[in-house]
């Protein structure tokens, strides 16, 4: 169901896109590709000079390198627009700092810890944040088993989403619908209607 229609009339000033692909390499790693843009749809005074409308006020990408466990084994940042060339764009070999996080277990306080305020780019930084539920995505159905233990090997471990959201808690209609030996039937809600 899309968003109501507003309320008001608007004027699209800003637009903000964060792109984030995902990369099985050859050598059994994958590459977190993260790109965020800030754009005006009107001319902007920056204290560097004016941006014309269109032309990107950031444009910065983060690359994470991941193992199958989640673990960042590399790190790279790239700053190819920002508001202050000189000095914005000299924070991206800092990054190398997130190696070692894992992405499930900690990981935002660690980049909290380590690239948080003037240790870090306010906008990269906040990129970071999003990535570990864009691996899991990426790693659903091709590193992450999401089915429901239909495997030859005869998985007996609860599929990995499950109780990680609203919509798949093993009380709820979905889970006893599509992973039925899942369900805590005592606890099962209707079906959505």
């Amino acid at each position: 169901m899309p968003l109501s229609p507003p309320s008001s009339r608007r004027a699209l000033r800003h637009i903000r896109a964060i792109h984030i692909e995902a990369f099985a390499r050859d050598d059994g790693l994958w590459d977190i590709d993260a790109r965020i843009t800030d754009t005006k749809t009107r001319d902007s005074k920056l204290a560097s000079g004016v941006r014309p409308a269109g032309a990107p006020i950031h444009d910065l990408t983060l690359r994470l390198t991941i193992d199958l466990h989640l673990n960042v084994v590399a790190a790279e940042a790239a700053s190819d627009a920002v508001p202050y060339p000189g000095y914005c764009d000299t924070i991206g070999p800092d990054y190398g700092k997130l190696v070692g996080l894992n992405l499930m277990k900690g990981f935002r306080e660690g980049v909290r810890q380590r690239m948080a305020g003037i240790q870090g780019c306010t906008h990269l930084t906040e990129l970071a944040q999003v990535l570990p539920t864009a691996a899991i995505q990426a790693f659903a159905g091709d590193v992450i088993d999401t089915r429901d233990g239909d495997r030859a090997d005869g998985q007996q471990h609860k599929p990995f989403q499950l109780d990680r959201c609203h919509a798949l808690r093993t009380d709820g209609p979905a889970v006893a619908r599509f992973y039925p030996r899942w369900a805590d039937r005592s606890e099962v809600t209707n079906e959505p209607s």
